[in-house]
């Protein structure tokens, strides 16, 4: 796992499509912009699970 530090408005570029931006920090929350082409699936972890939970 790579880990960096990031202050607010300054990004992380992963592959050539996708850009992941700090927007804000506070109130022990992190909030994140994330650019990437339709053909990216961008999903919170717990959405993923509770899909596979649905499928049984």
């Amino acid at each position: 796992m790579l880990v960096l530090t990031r202050k607010k408005d300054q990004s992380i570029v992963i592959g050539d499509s996708i850009v992941v931006r700090v927007l804000s920090i506070g109130n022990r929350r992190v909030k994140l912009g994330i650019e990437a082409p339709p053909s990216v699936s961008v999903m919170r972890e717990e959405m993923i699970e509770l899909q596979e939970t649905a499928r049984g």
